[in-house]
Parts: C-alpha cells; structure tokens; sequence
C-alpha cells in the first residue's frame, strides 16, 4: 500500500472510530447485565446442585478458595448506566453476598458441618438475590428501558428534541408491548396492580408520542419526565 493510501486510510479510521467507540459504549450503557456475576456461576452450581445435596463436606471445603476469588471480581463490578436506578438495593444486596462468602469461608475452616451446610445454602441464596436484582422482571419492560434510557440520561440533558421526537413511536410501541406482558407465575398476586400501573405508563407514552408528532418542543421535556414517573412507580411493583 502506498503511503498516500495509507494516510487515507488512517485518516477514514480516525474519523470513524469516535462514532464506533460511541456505539460501543452506548450499548454497553444500555445492557442490563454484570459480567463479573456469570463467572461465580460455574461454582456455586456444583456447590449447591452436588456437594450440598450430598453432603460432601470434602468438596464444600475446596471450594473456597475459588468462591472468594470469583467473588472478589463481583465486589469490584460497576452497574451500567441502564441500571443506575437499582444502585442501592444492589449496594444491599453486595454486603449481603460479602457477610455469605466470609461467613462460608468461616464454616469451611471449622468442624461444624451443619453449620457449612448453612453457609453454602445462604451463599447460594445471597449469589440469586444479586441476579434478580439487575435482571429485568419482564423482557417488554427491559426493552422499553433499553431505548427510553438514551431519551431519558442522552437525548433530554442535552435538549436534543430532534432525536426525541425520531423515538416517540418506538417508545410508544415498546410501552404498548409492556401492556401485554404476561407476569411470571411468582407475580401473579401482583397481575391486578400492574394492569394498572401498566396503563398509565401506556397512556404517558401515548402522550409523549403525541407532542412529539405535534412538534411541540416545549411541552417534550415535561411529557419525558412523566412517563419516567409512570415507569418507574411500574418497576416498584416488583421492588
């Protein structure tokens, strides 16, 4: 390649790469997940599903040290963007995990098997609490989430109303979806109220769209924050 093409090449590159790494990290921002928790995963499994059931207090003791490695990992994880608004019951749920991971590594270096026993069953159930805490009640609620998250912390901060108004009936369809989500069996108790709460959620997105198809510049900021509300007393529900 000749230099000429060369510097032209580069050049495309530079001019490319802010809007690459842009996208980049704009998904990573809008991904409800924690990579540091699946890791963890490849221990507890054989630590609740064999050891435990069996009793091997052998096996439950040699898992230590990788419990606390992969744990440590989880400590130092930061949330995504997306999952700003769980930061503390996540904070909670970390020092809860911590307390079960010390508290099995206690058990581990003593005689008491029933109390290690204990310690692995709380170890588990503390590793679960973590997952459903980042993990979105509803795949509609989490895609809504997905795109209402650039509106909400990109597009509204910088009084973007352009790019706004180009989201309005996406955002419309998406709440509209979150309308016929059917609750998993554990919340059917809750079906009633969220019925509720599902349609003024609904109805604030239908208002959103409208403004924006009105061009009302003036009113889209307001119409934003409200669905925000409406969406956030949704996610409460299952708090």
């Amino acid at each position: 390649m000749s230099k000429k093409l060369m510097t032209v090449f580069l050049l495309g590159l530079l001019a490319i790469s802010p809007a690459l790494f842009s996208q980049a990290t704009q998904s990573q921002e809008t991904e409800s997940s924690i990579p540091e928790l699946a890791p963890f995963h490849d221990v507890i499994y054989p630590i609740w599903h064999t050891a435990y059931p069996e009793k091997d207090y052998v096996a439950l003791r040699k898992y230590v040290p990788e419990v606390r490695s992969l744990a440590e990992k989880i400590y130092g994880a930061k949330l995504p963007g997306i999952l700003r608004d769980k930061e503390s019951r996540w904070k909670e749920g970390l020092d809860q995990f911590r307390k079960s991971v010390d508290d099995y590594t206690a058990a581990a270096a003593g005689e008491n098997n029933e109390a290690l026993l204990n310690a692995a069953e709380a170890l588990h159930a503390k590793y679960e609490a973590l997952n459903r805490i980042i993990s979105p009640v509803l795949k509609e609620m989490d895609e809504f989430h997905k795109a209402f998250y650039v509106v909400y912390h990109k597009y509204l901060p910088e009084k973007n109303y352009g790019r706004i108004k180009a989201e309005g009936g996406d955002i419309k369809s998406k709440a509209e979806a979150v309308t016929k989500a059917v609750l998993p069996k554990r919340l059917e108790a809750k079906s009633e109220l969220f019925k509720a709460a599902a349609a003024e959620f609904s109805q604030a997105a239908s208002e959103l769209d409208s403004v924006c198809k009105a061009g009302n510049d003036a009113s889209i900021e307001e119409a934003v924050n409200k669905l925000h509300t409406k969406y956030q007393n949704l996610e409460k529900l299952f708090s």
